[in-house]
């Protein structure tokens, strides 16, 4: 019997059957295949009809036929700690759950196809959800990874920083490029047929050493795939671009040049996209204008530049530099808001009463010319009491912000204040000091200005769409938080001697009154951090739900063109229905808007994690400078494996292992968050004081380790019960 024969008797087989699946041995006891010999023969037969897509596999089912109806495919999202899901093509299918064992080659993001389970008779899975299993991969979401260039024994094999792709990338030595172990290397994956191997790829670049600061954030960039460079086409297009503003570009604007505007941001900032101004109306008014780069004046939609900005969705602001979402030209130059310079705005303007309510607005192209570029620094100093620049201006536009802090607090809004840390880098570009910073007056100044326009914008397109429902337009949504995750920061919490009251569907005031109780604590951080990640993250939507974060039933991005592709866009929305939008167009945008959306938002998540990236790596590369010293810090987590410890005034984060706690065998206590030594009795709990000692840094996956100081450490401690 040839090979073909027993193919063509297999397909026979299955097309008799072809909604079952059979496992290996099944379909031989069918087909009366004997002895081991022809079993091999008949395994060879099914495996090469999978490959030509007859068949298809799963692990947990078997073979089954290869019909349109199996052919299920969607995007699928894997964990850190390998659980997944599958967002399906169909709708109706919703989302998938894939245990790790059934995950195959698959990876985060790539495209691929399901094989559903059938439900079990009682119940679904425990989450609920249909199950599944990946047969196939579509198409990868990735063939690039970033990581470490190992060697053991005769051959090589790169360890990569992601940690959602769960293996290492085999290289042949023919494959190095010139790459040496130690190196830091962008791979490719060219092969991986089976989970039971490794995958298997070329070296496409050397970036350098292993553990060097500045190497390791060219990694993350590398990582996330953040493109440093403008296409040709791009970059032509912005030296095209005239150096004075066109005689065109000013017609029809509002000239407020003569008029008090100035701009406030970080000692180190490059591109000024807002500027502020008040003037009095009356004693109980006050005229107050956001002035917003009107990048729309220089991009069109559509063209070169357009594109590209809309592909990198925002700038991603690293620890030790910028990766722009348009030109340096436009970014720095034409767009950016300099002081005595005249440059074209979109205005917000807006008539505010001493109670912080906007009595009428006006939305308007401008051309404005900055008085002055203020620091939060010299804003602040003035703010408290010191002589400077437009004094008088800058306490009423504080007295108004005041008013409106206090205003949106009442109403619920929540503020987090996450403190930042900020470097200061010497000669070579290396960390010798990390700078908490935290929220100042002049900050809060500037961030109320900009939420009351970002809030009058959206409801001035927002109620005309109740009106008339026409409207498509982008709004930034922030959804009510998952109850479940509410529940566990509460027990959180409440092992720090705080409550947030759950039972009741919880508001943004309750969330809002613990992160008041928290300020000026040890644990203000930790809470913080972990009442974020319990939050729903915002998010661009067509579809407006409000925002529950800041308890604001309309709200949108308007103030930041220059570095958000959909602040771009509201800008343009805004002008087409000004000058009314036909109706084709009307309804191109409710198709395209929501594509905007998704895209956004998802640049803005990469953007992020790269951000959190950067700062580690910086954080790994100053602390490999105080091997040795002693630190006060806060144990912010607790696991079976050892404590997390956050250092006070740094917000750099460790591990102290189990096996570095000292002479003993400690048991973990998961209902009351803590270690206690079996022998001594002593207690580490989650929020308690300790001073530790720090024992090893390792940069290339960003981890420290410390040791407990014993001489100064402060757990709490109990005696041994007998």
């Amino acid at each position: 019997m040839t090979d073909t024969e027993l193919e063509r008797r297999v397909r026979e087989f299955f097309d008799k059957h072809p909604r079952e699946s059979f496992k290996s041995r099944q379909v031989g006891h069918r087909l009366h295949v004997r002895g081991e010999k022809d079993f091999q023969l008949l395994r060879d037969a099914l495996h090469a009809l999978v490959e030509k897509r007859v068949l298809a596999y799963a692990r947990r089912d078997g073979y089954h036929r290869q019909t349109p109806s199996r052919g299920l495919t969607g995007v699928i999202s894997v964990g850190k700690r390998g659980t997944a899901s599958v967002t399906m093509s169909d709708d109706t299918l919703g989302v998938v759950q894939i245990a790790s064992k059934y995950l195959g080659t698959a990876l985060n993001g790539d495209t691929v196809e399901v094989a559903l389970f059938a439900f079990p008779k009682k119940k679904k899975s425990a989450s609920g959800q249909q199950e599944g299993e990946i047969v196939r991969i579509v198409e990868r979401a990735h063939k690039e990874f970033v990581g470490n260039l190992e060697q053991s024994r005769s051959f090589f094999f790169v360890v990569c920083d992601n940690a959602t792709m769960p293996r290492d990338i085999y290289v042949a030595r023919e494959s190095l490029n010139g790459a040496q172990p130690g190196d830091k290397v962008v791979v490719s994956l060219d092969e991986w047929k089976s989970d039971l191997q490794n995958p298997e790829g070329r070296i496409l670049e050397v970036l350098g050493r292993t553990g060097n600061a500045r190497i390791e954030v060219d990694a993350v960039i590398k990582a996330h795939r953040l493109p440093l460079h403008f296409p040709r086409d791009v970059e032509d297009a912005a030296r095209a671009i005239p150096n004075e503003i066109p005689e065109t570009l000013l017609r029809g604007r509002l000239d407020l040049r003569k008029e008090i505007c100035f701009t406030i941001d970080p000692e180190d900032a490059k591109d000024f996209d807002d500027a502020i101004s008040l003037q009095e109306v009356d004693a109980e008014t006050f005229r107050l204008g956001v002035h917003i780069a009107d990048v729309s004046a220089y991009v069109r939609e559509g063209s070169a530049i357009d594109k590209e900005a809309r592909r990198r969705g925002t700038s991603v602001y690293l620890v030790n530099q910028v990766v722009p979402m348009l030109p340096e030209k436009l970014s720095n130059n034409l767009c950016s808001l300099m002081p005595k310079t005249d440059r074209l705005a979109f205005s917000c303007i807006m008539d505010v009463t001493a109670k912080g309510v906007v009595k009428d607005y006006r939305i308007v192209h401008t051309i404005i010319r900055s008085k002055r570029r203020f620091t939060y620094e010299e804003v602040e100093t003035i703010l408290d009491g010191k002589p400077g620049d437009h004094a008088d201006i800058l306490h009423r536009i504080w007295a108004i912000a005041s008013v409106l802090r206090r205003a949106r607090t009442a109403k619920g809004s929540i503020d987090f204040n996450s403190p930042e840390a900020k470097f200061r880098f010497d000669a070579s570009g290396l960390p010798e000091e990390i700078i908490v910073k935290r929220q100042l007056k002049s900050h809060q100044l500037v961030e109320e200005c900009m939420l009351l326009a970002n809030q009058t914008v959206a409801k001035h397109i927002g109620k005309r769409k109740e009106k008339q429902s026409l409207h498509p337009f982008v709004y930034r949504i922030h959804a009510d938080p998952n109850r479940e995750k509410l529940e566990e920061l509460a027990v959180f919490a409440h092992n720090f001697g705080h409550t947030l009251n759950v039972s009741a569907s919880v508001t943004s005031k309750a969330l809002q009154k613990l992160l008041r109780d928290v300020e000026n604590t040890p644990e203000q951080n930790v809470i913080t951090e972990v009442a974020l990640r319990s939050m729903a993250k915002a998010v661009y939507s067509t579809d407006n739900i409000g925002h529950f974060g800041l308890a604001f039933d309309y709200y949108t991005h308007f103030t930041s063109p220059i570095r958000r592709y959909p602040d771009l866009i509201v800008h343009r929305l805004l002008d087409e229905y000004e000058h009314g939008m036909p109706l084709p167009r009307v309804k191109f945008m409710i198709d395209e808007l929501p594509q905007i959306c998704i895209s956004a938002s998802e640049r803005e998540r990469v953007a992020m994690e790269a951000e959190r990236e950067s700062i580690k790596v910086m954080q790994a590369e100053y602390m490999k400078r105080h091997l040795g010293d002693e630190f006060d810090g806060i144990i912010s987590g607790v696991t079976s494996f050892g404590l997390f410890i956050e250092i006070n005034d740094l917000l750099v984060q460790g591990m102290l292992h189990v096996r570095a706690l000292g002479d003993d065998y400690y048991m973990h206590d998961e209902k009351h968050y803590s270690l206690v030594g079996q022998r001594s009795g002593r207690i580490f709990r989650l929020g308690d004081p300790i001073r530790v000692r720090l024992a090893r840094v390792n940069p290339e996956r960003r981890e420290i380790d410390f040791e407990y100081a014993e001489s100064a450490l402060r757990p709490k401690e109990k005696k041994k019960r007998r």
